[in-house]
């Protein structure tokens, strides 16, 4: 239809189905002639592949008794099969055969799910399988040569990664395929152009500073950043001070200048409109205050300000100073890779949350069953039967 649109990931798979003449559940199959001609020879693919996913039916026993339906948690046998230890991690048997019970609160099912120790392995598994990918490609990444051919490596890189990824359960290699195709298409196209044509040359477009900063200078960076940290606290307690007691009636609303704003300046020409009052002990003391955390946010943003002008000098003096080897090891395994690796990290995490979800959502349909809802319902109309009592009131 004219809003869907076929990404590689769909066009692969459909070519690989045809030309490898793949079975797959609910996606491909070879149907015998007879079975066509059964059909009248019409090839609408409901009348042989049913794509359509399971309902999700409701259990009125679970409803009525509580327990969530075995039948339920068999249907997640993907799952098990990988971390079968997660599922008496999470579930324990009801008072009666068919049925379970969470052992967890639904807030703890995720961590513990992360936590188990077979998702650890399945976990470093998926990521041991990229890395595998990743050392038999770093070499040709590094070596990319003037008038090399962007599209040719891009296909090596792809099918070595959908091959990859071939057997890695709960995971579409597809999926993989098009992640990589997805950040040729947003970044890493335009470097390999650049690279093909420049060759190694450290620039702002191929090398961000915050990749140079990640790898030469991050001692600087986490020091520029409590620096910046310091500051907006100050600037924080300065917001509260005038929001607390900056109102008319309030201690802070003389300090302000002609444009109704609260500065330094102002709050120092208040203190010394009233430095003789009496009754203005208080209004001082708090003025004393902001004047001194308004001299300590300008000690601070300088302090800040000289701490990036010195970082984005080192950067600078360091992309003069950066070897094709430096340069390749920043954009191939700091950029490219990194980029990648967190993208299969990005579908380790689905896996998670999937499982996460519809074990929350079974916990939470069966949480609650039907004699417990009238115990609650009867128990809150006997409250406001009695709250109606004492008001002299009556609806029944």
């Amino acid at each position: 239809g004219p809003k869907n649109r076929l990404r590689a990931q769909d066009i692969h798979k459909i070519v690989d189905a045809f030309t490898r003449q793949l079975v797959l559940p609910k996606y491909s199959r070879l149907v015998p002639l007879a079975e066509v001609e059964a059909n009248d020879y019409n090839l609408n693919l409901p009348r042989y592949i049913d794509s359509s996913e399971p309902e999700d039916l409701q259990d009125l026993e679970g409803h009525l008794r509580g327990g969530i339906p075995n039948r339920d948690l068999d249907d997640l046998a993907s799952y098990w099969q990988v971390f079968p230890e997660v599922r008496a991690t999470l579930f324990e048997p009801a008072d009666r055969p068919g049925y379970s019970q969470p052992r967890l609160p639904a807030s703890e099912v995720r961590s513990a799910i992360l936590g188990h120790p077979q998702f650890l392995a399945f976990n470093h598994s998926v990521l041991a399988l990229f890395g595998q990918w990743k050392a038999a490609n770093r070499h040709r990444l590094r070596n990319i040569a003037l008038g090399d051919k962007p599209k040719a490596l891009l296909e090596f890189l792809a099918e070595g990664l959908l091959q990859q990824f071939q057997q890695a359960p709960l995971l579409d290699p597809y999926d993989l395929y098009q992640h990589l195709l997805d950040y040729w298409e947003q970044t890493m196209q335009d470097d390999v152009y650049l690279l093909v044509q420049e060759g190694w040359k450290a620039s702002a477009e191929l090398v961000p500073a915050e990749l140079v900063i990640g790898r030469y200078f991050q001692t600087e960076a986490k020091a520029l950043e409590a620096l910046e940290a310091d500051r907006d606290d100050l600037t924080r307690q300065l917001e509260e001070l005038e929001e607390e007691h900056g109102g008319e009636e309030g201690l802070l609303a003389q300090a302000r200048n002609d444009k109704n704003k609260l500065t330094k300046a102002s709050v120092k020409d208040r203190l010394v409109a009233i430095k003789y009052e009496k009754d203005a002990q208080d209004e001082r003391a708090l003025l004393a205050k902001v004047r001194d955390l308004f001299d300590a946010e300008t000690a601070a943003s300088k302090q800040a300000k000289e701490a990036a002008k010195a970082l984005t000098e080192n950067v600078s003096n360091k992309y003069a100073r950066l070897s094709p080897d430096e340069v390749q090891t920043l954009v191939v395994d700091d950029k490219w890779l990194s980029a990648l690796e967190a993208s299969v990290q990005a579908e380790l995490d689905r896996v998670s949350q999937s499982l996460t979800s519809r074990v929350r959502q079974l916990a939470e349909r069966y949480a609650t069953p039907l004699p417990r809802l009238e115990d609650e319902v009867a128990a809150l109309s006997a409250k406001v039967e009695e709250h109606l009592k004492r008001m002299g009131l009556a609806w029944k």
